[in-house]
């Protein structure tokens, strides 16, 4: 049901996504500490809330939902029976069900749940597979062309879910625990949520004393109008002053030149009047002047009073707990680390950390992106653990501090490490770099080609990871943030990820430079220091123009020539023996950048970035100084990298490729709906497509021309995929020829039949999107 008033839907929208909130976070809690009677008692709080709301509103499937998991809270309460993990799972799917029925009600899009099924779920009835599945899009019956089948009646959504539970007897008291692995769970934060194409917070809950704060503040603001507007009028008396002043001098000219031509006495007397009357006027013209001045310095000093205080009024009001996205993990942590068979702990500390509102959009996916590759990549198995000498427990840390100019995150596991010679190879595999490179980078430098774009160890892919995509866009999300990331890791010890941020993305502290008279901007926190350079003190480094600071090499460059600058652009710049240079630090490197001219360092307004200056390497953004002058704010980061291509060091370049000419895919699909489905998938991204029925058939195409990938079922008449694979690994000629599972079994067993059969990637249909199959030809192809 959708909500037709408007105050009403923000309302509910905004309540009900604290209630979901408050309810998953508590059930995390509970299933730690189940004997913790206050948290059940406020988990049961919630849910009652949340019932009203919606069944006020007229929301009867949240409200018989929420109702529902009221009613399971009841009896754990009661001791009737005890929270299991197969119950959770239960509660989890009835809250990921209230959070869509939610968002239809909100927004009138479809929520795609039938509340029957997770009714039935939710008290007990395990039917083969309970899904969320949409009502039928159109009520019309579907045509069919089998015959001698008698028609049954339908039967009433309420004799559905009584025949669910005759078919699947079981004692509502004491669910069951499954023996086989549960079904991979999709949290809200791992679905919906991730799968939006942006994040964004919409609404703010403002302490009354910030508005008090900021209302005060815009009385001043009137106040100080008003003495601005008094100001006007004593203008406007200069000018009278001014005016008559003007006008009788001009009188007295003609006057003084009338009387003396009947003689010079009279001429006398008018001038000594006007000289007097001047004198009058222009002591009162500097009493204005003065009164004016005076009060124009107190007026601008008020003036800037207000505005910062209001600026920072404002800006409070957009600054948000980083608990805001921190609290987003933990379900999806607990979802992923069940599914894997692993025992993962998401410890949070600094929560209460208050960043901006754009930080906490633009973070969100990255920190999912880097929680998700520590359980996938970092975590070992408790087995691998034990037999290490760990707890079989593992254990991610998401942390947050401040700095004094700067917004500090860390996402830091205890698993394997990173694996240094595993990342070189994988980046000379991808033509990320070439040997030589290698050979001159440092550790930190090698660990961090992991942010490369279409950088991924895996040879396999599932869902989780392997699909070379994720890290990458960590570092396109910082970058865009103006900040920078870090990776630390320590064989068979763990992993840090820390992302250093500013605290403001409005105003920006900064230093201004000069090259060939045009100003440029470089952010302070990457400044470490500045120190005249001579001629004499430059050396060569493997072939890199070389400083010493505190005893230790750094590179250094011109800065013109990074920026690319004409001749025209540089022809005026220093030209002495000494230039000024000013050292960058971005993460663990250093960069010394030879000037023109140092000018000043002052606080600058950040102006929104054009689409054109995006296109501009090395630049992040534009400022108007002081004077007037439009100033480039420059990318510390963007330099680093400019500097390294520059002095043929490493260059990132990006792995995304596209099909310039046409690839051949050989399609085996038994299923002529599902072959339709994806032959024109991939015929519409411009790949070339052979379609084989079975694996048999595929068999007998594969010779007859040359394939660049096989994308299989694996359920099929005669052979299977999985013997196909198989067969296909069995020919020399075939061994690095991509294979691509896309199947409906999901299993982990599944999973790893097919990776012993010799698949380099496994899709499930279940969760099927061809974004998904279009990126994993893209790595193999």
């Amino acid at each position: 049901m959708f909500i037709d008033d408007e105050e009403l839907r923000g309302i509910f929208k905004t309540t009900g996504e604290e209630h979901l909130q408050q309810m998953e976070a508590g059930l995390l809690e509970l299933e730690k500490h189940p004997d913790d009677h206050a948290l059940l008692e406020t988990l049961l709080r919630e849910a009652h809330s949340l019932k009203g709301d919606a069944n006020m509103l007229g929301v009867t499937d949240v409200g018989n939902l929420s109702h529902q998991f009221e009613d399971v809270l009841g009896q754990i309460k009661r001791s009737e029976i005890t929270l299991s993990p197969d119950l959770s799972d239960r509660l989890y799917r009835g809250l990921d069900a209230m959070r869509k029925l939610i968002h239809a009600a909100v927004t009138g899009e479809p929520a795609g749940v039938n509340t029957f099924h997770v009714m039935a779920y939710l008290m007990g009835a395990t039917p083969p597979q309970v899904e969320e599945m949409p009502a039928p899009a159109s009520q019309e019956e579907p045509p069919s062309n089998l015959e001698g089948i008698e028609e049954q009646p339908e039967a009433t959504p309420e004799e559905a879910t009584i025949e669910a539970f005759e078919a699947h007897p079981v004692a509502v008291e004491t669910p069951p625990i499954s023996q086989s692995p549960a079904p991979p769970l999709q949290s809200a934060t791992s679905t919906s949520q991730s799968q939006s194409p942006t994040y964004r917070i919409d609404t703010i809950r403002v302490e009354t004393r910030k508005l008090d704060a900021l209302m005060t503040q815009a009385g001043e603001l009137t106040v100080t109008k008003t003495r601005i507007d008094r100001r006007l009028i004593d203008i406007e008396e200069v000018i009278s002053l001014w005016e008559d002043w003007s006008r009788d001098a001009f009188k007295h000219r003609v006057s003084i030149g009338k009387v003396g031509s009947r003689g010079n006495q009279g001429g006398a007397k008018q001038f000594q009047s006007f000289y007097q009357l001047s004198e009058d006027r222009l002591e009162q013209l500097g009493m204005l002047l003065g009164r004016l001045r005076t009060f124009a310095y107190e007026d601008a000093t008020r003036l800037d009073t207000i505005a910062n205080e209001l600026e920072e009024g404002i800006r409070t009001l957009r600054l948000l707990p980083l608990s805001t996205i921190f609290n987003l993990y933990p379900r999806m942590v607990r979802d992923l680390a069940r599914q894997q068979g692993k025992s993962v702990e998401l410890v949070i500390e600094g929560g209460e950390t208050r960043v901006d509102k754009r930080i906490l959009e633009e973070m969100k996916d990255p920190l999912m992106h880097m929680i998700r590759n520590a359980i996938d990549h970092g975590i070992e198995s408790p087995e691998e653990r034990e037999h290490m000498g760990k707890s079989p427990d593992a254990r991610i840390h998401l942390r947050a501090y401040q700095t004094a100019n700067n917004i500090v995150i860390e996402v830091a596991d205890d698993g394997r490490g990173l694996a240094v010679e595993s990342i070189k190879q994988t980046a000379l595999k991808r033509g990320i770099c070439q040997p030589e490179d290698l050979a001159s980078m440092t550790s930190s430098q090698i660990q961090a080609l992991i942010f490369a774009p279409g950088f991924s160890t895996r040879t396999f892919v599932t869902e989780v990871s392997g699909r070379g995509v994720g890290l990458d866009v960590v570092r396109t999300n910082v970058d865009r943030l103006k900040g920078n990331i870090q990776v630390d890791s320590i064989p068979a010890k763990g992993t840090t990820f820390r992302i250093q941020l500013r605290t403001t993305l409005a105003t920006a502290h900064v230093l201004i430079v000069a090259i060939g008279g045009i100003s440029y901007a470089l952010p302070v926190e990457f400044v470490e220091t500045s120190l005249p350079v001579r001629s004499e003190d430059i050396f060569t480094v493997k072939g890199r123009d070389t400083i010493l600071l505190d005893r230790q090499p750094v590179s250094v460059v011109r800065l013109a020539n990074l920026l690319e600058l004409g001749s025209s652009q540089v022809s005026s710049q220093n030209t002495s023996l000494t230039l000024p240079c000013i050292v960058l630090q971005v993460g663990g490197e250093r960069l010394g950048l030879l000037i023109d001219e140092l000018i000043d360092e002052q606080d600058v307004v950040l102006k929104p970035q054009s689409k054109l200056l995006r296109r501009i390497p090395n630049v992040s953004g534009a400022t108007i100084l002081g004077t007037g002058e439009v100033c480039m704010v420059l990318n510390p980061t963007d330099l680093v990298k400019s500097a390294r291509k520059q002095q043929g060091a490493i260059v990132h370049r990006a792995m995304t490729q596209t099909v310039s000419q046409k690839h051949c895919i050989l399609l085996v699909e038994d299923s002529i709906t599902i072959r339709t489905q994806e032959k024109r998938i991939l015929e519409s991204a411009g790949y070339e497509v052979v379609t084989a029925v079975d694996g048999s058939d595929a068999l007998r195409k594969l010779p007859t021309r040359a394939f660049d990938a096989v994308v299989s079922d694996i359920q099929m008449p005669n052979l299977d995929g999985l013997g196909l694979t198989e067969k296909i690994r069995q020919h020399k000629e075939y061994s690095e020829l991509p294979v691509i599972l896309v199947t409906s079994l999901a299993s982990d067993e599944d999973k790893r039949r097919g990776a012993e059969a010799g698949a380099n990637a496994y899709i499930t249909k279940g969760t099927f999107d061809q974004t998904v199959l279009l990126d994993t030809l893209k790595r193999f192809v």
